[in-house]
């Protein structure tokens, strides 16, 4: 038993080693955090950008310096759910006229940043260039042992802004260093990005997922300390000054703590995909609002429709069912929002043809009442409309007044990480799981059914419209003479209700209980080519068991029926 015992040990230090670490890495700081990524900095510099490398031709490079929470893991590849903000930072950028180069490193902090990777982004900065300073997070723990990458806050432990230093020896190596103060190493970053011609930022830290105790839906902003610390430092220096923290603090307030929540993965600290787009947005929105005359032109390569998305009314006339009203002084109407799979939008053009119920949603919705705007896509399950930016366009158009109907489902249930790559975890409770997919060895965290219709469900809640969850259309199948009931489906439609208080339109049963009575003979029209896809007239059919969905749950979007 003791041979078998040690073996198992020495397999376990052989992983260890194997993977780059020894079997004391990674202790947990006073977050709670455990990050090795310094531990495996060999690796990690095999996918860190050489500095400068993204360069075009003369143009200036926009480098980010900073920790985990702006780049993540050891491979800053999302493998554990996490997300770093600066992963996505250049999707806000016109990359014709300015790259991003993500420097950051997990587990670093002022002190380890400036002596261990520093020297390296410094020889790519060109006069022109700016550099991003998001530093903090790390600045924590003991100064000559174990990680050793506090930085010295002077004797009393309370001058973290002086030019104080101190020679310290690290215990587990002997090895002795010079450790400045938090201001003494951020005046060193500043002035040596200056004496390159290039303009440094200051950042605040991305705010945590920790509420005040007197107001649960308020981020409690005390924790982050170093905000007046970078604050003083940015006076001092007439350095640009971004309150990061505040940015993203606000928008977490507004979304609802469900919400806010799942903009975080594993602990308080570190962002999901959510998280991270977030933050890289409250980057670009910070810049494009700092009066700072340092970074005008740097404001100028900000890609405006990325923080000040257009509506779909603006972007996607061709998407509207039911034209705004031309009247002089009309009363501003609702506008109905379609989002769904090809059983809402498909081909839409031959008579003979495959046709999704929202293109005939004009048979069923007055226009002079309310406008239609369909933003369905085929092939899309609740996770794709989403990947692909869809929801978005949808979210960022949705005003007070307004209703979205959210109908899902056909193309949920289907492979996760392989083939289409479109499948969720079919339950309705809030799930997750790191998958990898197939086509390209992307890591995604992918959720379960009901949590995508959920954020659906919170998402026009937010913004003040009406979410209307609507079920799957049945298929052309006729089991025992009836045509097919998909109660898994119902199950899970059903618990979703249950725990938002959404309302639900039943479309499954309404459009069934109407082939049923027609007979499987007859029904055969409603379909086109396969046992999913309606025909003009089955489309129409669908079009309206919606409008008798409507009528049945007393919506008030029912007034805005013909």
């Amino acid at each position: 038993m003791r041979t078998q015992n040690l073996r198992q040990l020495l397999l376990a230090l052989m992983l260890l080693v194997v993977s780059g670490m020894s079997a004391q890495d990674g202790p947990k700081d006073v977050n709670g955090v455990r990050d090795v990524t310094l531990d495996s900095l060999a690796k990690a510099n095999q996918v860190r950008p050489v500095s400068g490398s993204s360069r075009k031709g003369n143009h200036p490079v926009l480098f980010l310096v900073g920790n985990s929470t702006m780049r993540n893991g050891t491979l800053g590849n999302g493998n554990n759910g996490q997300w770093g903000w600066g992963y996505f930072e250049h999707e806000f950028f016109d990359e014709n006229k300015i790259t991003v180069e993500n420097h950051a490193l997990g587990g670093t902090s002022p002190r380890t940043f400036y002596r261990r990777l520093w020297p390296a982004v410094l020889k790519g900065i060109q006069k022109g260039d700016y550099v991003i300073l998001e530093l903090g997070h790390n600045d924590n723990g003991p100064i000559d042992r174990d990680r050793a990458r506090s930085s010295y806050k002077g004797k009393d432990g309370k001058q973290p802004l002086t030019e104080d230093s101190i020679l310290v020896t690290i215990q587990e190596t002997g090895q002795q260093e010079m450790v400045y103060s938090f201001g003494g190493y951020l005046r060193r970053f500043v002035s040596e990005i200056r004496a390159k011609g290039a303009t440094p930022i200051l950042f605040t830290l991305t705010p945590r997922k920790a509420y005040e105790e007197s107001d649960t839906n308020r981020i409690d902003r005390k924790l982050t300390t170093f905000t007046p610390w970078i604050k003083s430092m940015a006076e001092e220096l007439h350095t640009p000054y971004i309150d990061l923290n505040d940015i993203s603090a606000r928008k977490l307030e507004t979304y609802g703590k469900w919400k806010a929540d799942y903009h975080f993965f594993g602990d308080k600290i570190h962002s999901s995909a959510f998280g991270a787009k977030m933050n890289a947005a409250s980057c670009a929105e910070g810049l494009y609002d700092c009066d700072d005359p340092q970074v005008a032109e740097l404001k100028s390569y900000i890609l405006t429709d990325k923080i000040h998305p257009k509506s779909l009314l603006e972007t996607q006339p061709n998407w509207v069912v039911t034209p705004p009203a031309k009247k002089q002084g009309a009363k501003k109407k609702p506008r109905v929002f379609l989002t769904g799979d090809s059983t809402v939008k498909n081909t839409d053009k031959d008579e003979d043809g495959m046709w999704g119920w929202g293109a005939q949603a004009f048979t069923v919705f007055d226009g002079e009442k309310c406008t239609v705007i369909n933003a369905a896509m085929a092939g899309r399950s609740t996770r794709t409309f989403l990947e692909e930016g869809r929801w978005d366009q949808v979210y960022h158009s949705i005003a007070p007044g307004d209703y979205v109907l959210i109908q899902f489902g056909h193309n949920d249930i289907s492979d996760i990480d392989k083939n289409k790559e479109r499948g969720v975890i079919p339950v309705a409770f809030d799930t997750c799981h790191v998958y990898q997919m197939a086509s390209n060895g992307q890591y995604k965290v992918i959720y379960s059914f009901g949590w995508y219709l959920k954020k659906f469900i919170q998402d026009v809640r937010e913004k003040g419209g009406t979410p209307i969850l609507v079920s799957l259309t049945p298929r052309n199948e006729w089991p025992h003479g009836k045509v097919e009931r998909r109660d898994f489906y119902g199950k899970m439609y059903r618990q979703v209700v249950a725990e938002t208080g959404v309302d639900y339109i039943d479309v499954h049963n309404l459009t069934a209980d109407a082939l049923d009575k027609m007979g499987q003979e007859k029904a055969k029209a409603m379909f086109n080519h396969d046992h999913t896809h309606t025909s003009l007239e089955g489309a129409r059919l669908n079009a309206k068991s919606v409008a008798k969905g409507l009528k049945l749950i007393k919506s008030p979007l029912r007034k805005c029926l013909k």
